[in-house]
């Protein structure tokens, strides 16, 4: 919103000095709300010119008086415009405290965010995932252009993030950016985490997220049954792309490999472990938590299928995640198959296949490189087969017991 303005240079008259001289002040006017300061400077009053707020005659004291007015002038009216453009509370007392130099400096949220993103670039493949980076980099997009459509500027200070600008820019999320309820919500999560270094750095007094709960809903994981995956690698395509990501695909169903792991994956990942059968060894790109996984016939044919075809000592023909969601999308269809398929659909697979055939869940979760079980569970289906096997097996525990019931026929 356009903010009325006004400067003015008047003389003090009630401080007149013993010379007869008055000294000059100014007066900056933003909204009806005023402040005023002096200029250092004394004028005689029969040589003010109070309509046209300047200096008259042409002595060398009212040229070098009327100059300095001018260039304090275009300096105010600058630092108002460069104010409005990256604050959105801009006051008189604001204009003349950086015109004095004794403004506070604000830190904002876009630079905040920017730092914070160029520093993680720098982490990528130590601490943080290239993934991770491109999420956070999303999300600043994002808030770009909220403040910009809801507030017209390049930034927002921090200190004026509030409730309501949270509250403002989930909604925005969920209608002008079209994300659903989850997305939408961990976008929020990595918002209310620079929100959160700009607290412990001491430049907000009260995170605006304090009232705010960020909630992700429980979503109905996908995954493919043993009868799908069977079609999947039963199938016959007439293109290599499609052939060689159904291929990387079915690896991961029977490794748990996720996308950044299998497109890493080379032979120095593949060794003989404590049993003397081939392993899949190495840490996790998202996380660095390390995963160790037996090399099962199904993914070891895929390996040998492309063994010594690949540049760079890699092992499998792994295209970009886009396309390879896209494809598998194509692929889908082709066999039949009505779920959604993803790449990432292969690594749900095989944490439900695994425990749906009897493997423990700590197994699972260490195979899969998990951090702690709560988000193997996330993973994880536990299937009516899963359900089956388990009752028959406690059924055959505690076979006999029934002829100790007694019952009496009425």
């Amino acid at each position: 919103m356009r903010k009325t303005f006004r400067i003015l240079f008047y003389l003090k008259r009630d401080k007149k000095k013993a010379n007869g001289t008055v000294p000059l002040f100014c007066r900056i006017t933003v909204d009806g709300k005023e402040v005023r300061f002096g200029m250092k400077k004394d004028i005689n009053p029969k040589y003010w010119d109070a309509k046209a707020g300047k200096a008259t005659g042409r002595t060398n004291e009212a040229v070098e008086l009327n100059a300095l007015i001018d260039n304090t002038k275009s300096a105010i009216y600058k630092i108002c415009r460069d104010l409005q453009e990256k604050e959105n509370n801009v006051t008189a007392e604001t204009v003349k405290n950086t015109f004095l130099g004794l403004e506070i400096k604000h830190q904002n949220l876009l630079e905040l965010f920017d730092r914070h993103n160029n520093e993680r670039k720098l982490l990528i493949g130590k601490s943080i995932s290239e993934a991770t980076c491109d999420k956070y980099r999303i999300i600043r997009n994002h808030l770009a252009d909220f403040i910009k459509i809801r507030y017209n500027l390049s930034d927002i200070p921090l200190k004026d993030i509030n409730h309501k600008f949270v509250c403002d820019f989930e909604i925005f999320m969920l209608t002008s950016r079209g994300c659903i309820e989850n997305t939408a919500a961990r976008y929020m999560q990595f918002f209310k985490h620079i929100i959160i270094i700009a607290t412990k750095l001491g430049w907000i007094d009260k995170s605006p997220f304090s009232e705010y709960r960020i909630q992700i809903r429980k979503t109905d994981r996908g995954y493919l049954t043993q009868d799908e995956v069977e079609i999947l690698m039963n199938r016959t395509f007439d293109t290599k792309r499609l052939e060689r990501v159904r291929d990387v695909f079915v690896f991961c169903c029977f490794t748990g490999l996720s996308y950044i792991d299998v497109k890493t994956l080379t032979s120095d990942n593949i060794c003989t472990s404590f049993d003397g059968k081939l392993w899949i060894t190495g840490k996790r790109g998202k996380t660095g938590e390390s995963y160790n996984v037996p090399l099962l016939d199904i993914p070891k044919v895929i390996l040998e299928k492309y063994r010594n075809t690949l540049p760079d000592n890699r092992l499998l023909p792994v295209i970009n995640n886009q396309n390879s969601n896209a494809y598998l999308k194509e692929i889908g269809e082709l066999c039949g198959i009505k779920k959604k398929l993803t790449f990432h659909l292969s690594r749900h697979t095989f944490a439900t296949l695994t425990l749906s055939k009897g493997v423990s869940i700590e197994s699972v979760s260490k195979m899969l490189g998990h951090t702690n079980i709560q988000t193997t569970q996330i993973y994880a289906r536990i299937t009516d087969e899963k359900i089956g096997n388990d009752m028959a097996v406690f059924a055959g525990k505690i076979r006999g017991m029934e002829t100790k019931l007694s019952v009496t026929n009425k």
